[in-house]
């Protein structure tokens, strides 16, 4: 059987002092033995955090970028942009000691002149609505299940009492292994399927 591949990716973290769903999706990734990448907040990174952020690092999980701030990027200034995107870049390489790869627009909001200023892949993601408070887990459930194909980025959160959507990848990893995917970094995804890892002005969902 072709081998398949999915990427678990998760926005929004890491979390502020007294919260710790992405501590706790972390255990259910070492749960199954399986990585993801998570795009992160500059700004919300904190002495008190960057322990989680070493233990996705240490668990072989990817650090990526989601700005600094989380602004709609297509309503920013050039520099402005610039400036978003450099230092979550800044305060990831300070714990992680590697520069991220890629970067997740907030709210996917993207215009031409954000492509002329970050020069990686934009990453969207099939997302299963997880960013929506009270959609219940079976539903994101089910949206995620409705998007099995070879080569797939699920776009899901770990930000402040997202405790559904941990229930939901703690269901969805044992039934997609059953299906034949292997979990794998966003990263790795493109390596794997010999897809260049450059800016194409595209916003990508699926590696092919």
């Amino acid at each position: 059987m072709k081998k398949k591949y999915c990427s678990l990716t998760f926005d929004d973290g890491p979390n502020f002092e007294g919260n710790d769903t992405m501590d706790k999706m972390l255990d259910v990734l070492e749960k199954h033995g399986v990585v993801a990448s998570f795009f992160l907040i500059g700004n919300k990174i904190t002495p008190e955090n960057i322990k989680v952020i070493e233990r996705a690092v240490k668990m072989g999980c990817d650090i990526e970028n989601h700005t600094w701030t989380h602004p709609d990027m297509t309503k920013l200034t050039k520099e402005q942009m610039i400036e978003e995107y450099d230092k979550c870049d800044e305060a990831i390489i300070k714990i992680t000691g590697k520069k991220p790869v890629l970067f997740r627009p907030p709210y996917i909001c993207v215009n031409d002149l954000m492509h002329e200023v970050i020069h990686v892949p934009f990453i969207c993601g099939h997302g299963c609505d997880d960013w929506i408070p009270d959609c219940p887990a079976d539903v994101r459930y089910q949206k995620m299940m409705e998007n099995t194909q070879d080569g797939v980025m699920y776009l899901l959160h770990v930000n402040e009492g997202n405790d559904a959507t941990r229930e939901v990848v703690d269901r969805a990893i044992p039934a997609l292994k059953e299906m034949g995917f292997e979990f794998v970094t966003a990263p790795e995804l493109y390596r794997l399927k010999n897809v260049p890892m450059v800016d194409n002005g595209d916003n990508w969902s699926v590696v092919q």
